[in-house]
């Protein structure tokens, strides 16, 4: 029994669903109010037909008046009652949806980037996005729908029972095998490709995303064709397995006007035999009809819900297998306080594997980085050198070897604790596509506009800032197009700044501002006249694959 339990605790769809216990009130308030808008439509039609039937045999008009007066607080009744149902559900579906997509965000930033080198870019956006917008279908479709159909369908049932019993039991077979039977055929249907979808839109996300970034890279290469090819075959595989799934909904929906058919036939068969035998009257005749009828309202859409469930699941899945990814890099239980003054870095024999068992990324490296030096670290692509700086940011763990800071081994400190000593500066920094001030204030939110100036001007980048029209406030773009003259790691450097780590560590500063100076004395003077500021009395580490581009 506690096996069982824990395997249904570790189902993604029932996780998910434990987060929602803080909103079972709104997600009770969402069963209701579909139960009574439901219940609404079935005695509309009920009531509409009791009022036509008896209004054919000529009655004072006081015998209809309670009836009229019925049909529109129904009515009325019934769109309210669904606008709350919709509110409330959507309330918590959303409250619900960005609790996890903070999670997932916050996880994400506690693994990169180590811990996500088998993501691709494109297949991580889709689970932070399409996959997380999937669960909400636990919400919408999979909690309040089918509860409320079940008290919806009791009633009608119940009411058909007082009416005719043999009518209430063909319409409860009739609801049942629509409710139940149906649903579970047209998810056994789409089972298989509701499993394959989400990573099948993940696939298509990466090739996609990767096109795109690297548009200008493939036609570089003359490889922007085959890319092209594989994107568009993810595109159709994508398509296929969507259409398959529309073809379970399909069968569903066929399946269930079937079952709904064949009950109201079957029910008005009953009714009008009963009707010959003078146990009904014609309006009681008129009345179980329509309300068989009405009732199928409740169950029609969950052959729907129970395919996009299947989905949801899989989405669910995907988000929870990034929640649940182990920590690249683990903080001690009692981190070391941070060295004051200049610190001192020291590798020996340093080791890196990124899966156990795997190739070595390091393989005995020794480095020692002491105040006021400069340091080059040179290299062809894939010799290591990016993995050192993620050594030294505590990105990833040593395998072998040591790594200490001012004697102490760095796995001794916080990872936090040590990137505010140890800045970074990549080759490619990602620029959010907001304001000039936005992007600097990731560094420190509680900036003011006195600090932004001296990070702006220790960076080099004040007098063109306050050149733009709009200053700091101006758009940057997405990756930071927008601004003419901008330099990436000039403006990551001024990411770094608030906080005035060090250590620095540069990753090919390959791109300064455009002059008409020769390449090499523009990367020269990349490298000698900001970082100082920046560090101060520090370290400053360099990297690039060929010493030339550092002269």
């Amino acid at each position: 029994m506690s096996a069982r339990v824990g395997s249904l605790r570790s189902d993604p769809l029932v996780r998910v669903l434990w987060l929602a216990r803080p909103l079972r009130a709104r997600l009770i308030l969402a069963v209701l109010a579909g139960a009574a808008a439901t219940g609404c439509g079935i005695a509309l039609l009920a009531t509409s037909g009791f009022l036509l039937a008896r209004a054919s045999q000529h009655p004072n008009i006081l015998a209809i008046a309670i009836a009229v007066v019925a049909v529109r607080g129904l009515s009325i009744g019934r769109g309210v009652f669904r606008y709350a149902a919709r509110l409330a559900s959507h309330d918590a579906a959303f409250r619900i949806l960005t609790d996890i997509r903070v999670r997932a965000f916050q996880r994400l930033e506690r693994l990169a980037p180590a811990g996500l080198r088998t993501l691709r870019p494109g297949d991580l956006l889709a689970r932070l996005v399409s996959d997380v917008d999937a669960t909400q279908d636990l919400f919408l479709r999979g909690v309040a729908p089918p509860l409320a159909a079940v008290l919806a369908g009791t009633g009608a049932v119940i009411a058909c029972l007082l009416i005719l019993p043999s009518s209430g039991l063909a319409l409860a077979a009739g609801l049942l095998a629509a409710g139940t039977l149906v649903p579970w055929l047209a998810a056994a249907r789409a089972r298989r490709t509701g499993q394959r979808l989400a990573p099948a839109r993940g696939e298509f996300a990466a090739h996609f995303t990767g096109v795109l970034s690297g548009a200008a890279d493939l036609h570089a290469f003359g490889a922007a064709e085959p890319a092209a090819a594989r994107a568009a075959a993810a595109s159709a595989e994508l398509a296929r397995m969507e259409r398959r799934a529309a073809s379970g909904m399909g069968l569903g929906t066929g399946l269930s006007s079937g079952a709904a058919g064949l009950t109201v036939w079957a029910v008005l068969g009953l009714a009008v035999a009963a009707t010959g035998t003078g146990a009904l009257t014609r309006v009681p005749l008129a009345v179980v009809t329509l309300t068989a009828l009405a009732a199928f309202e409740a169950v029609t859409a969950l052959p729907a819900a129970a395919i996009q469930l299947g989905q949801a699941r899989a989405s669910a899945a995907r988000v929870t297998s990034i929640l649940d990814a182990p920590d690249p890099v683990r903080d001690p239980a009692a981190p070391l306080p941070l060295p004051a003054g200049p610190v001192r870095v020291r590798l020996r024999g340093a080791r890196v594997r990124y899966e156990p068992g795997g190739p070595l990324a390091l393989d005995g490296v020794d480095l020692d980085l002491d105040a006021g030096r400069r340091v080059a670290l040179v290299g062809p692509s894939g010799a290591g050198k990016s993995t050192v700086a993620a050594v030294l940011l505590r990105f990833c763990e040593l395998s072998g070897g040591s790594a200490t800071l001012d004697g102490a081994a760095l796995s001794a400190y916080a990872g936090d604790d040590v990137r505010t000593v140890i800045g970074g500066c990549a080759q490619d920094p990602h620029i959010f596509d907001t304001t000039i001030a936005g992007n600097l204030r990731l560094a420190r939110p509680g900036a003011t506009e006195e600090q932004l100036a001296s990070a702006a001007g220790r960076a080099g980048l004040l007098p063109w800032i306050t050149s733009l029209p709009l200053g700091w406030d101006t758009p940057v773009g997405a990756h930071g197009r927008h601004p003419v003259g901008h330099s990436g790691p000039r403006h990551t450097a001024h990411h770094a700044r608030p906080r005035r780590p060090r250590p620095g560590r540069r990753d090919r500063p390959a791109r300064p501002r455009p002059g008409g100076r020769s390449r090499h004395a523009r990367r020269a003077t990349a490298l000698k006249r900001p970082v100082p500021a920046n560090v101060a009395s520090g370290t400053v580490r360099a990297v690039a694959r060929r010493a030339g581009r550092l002269m």
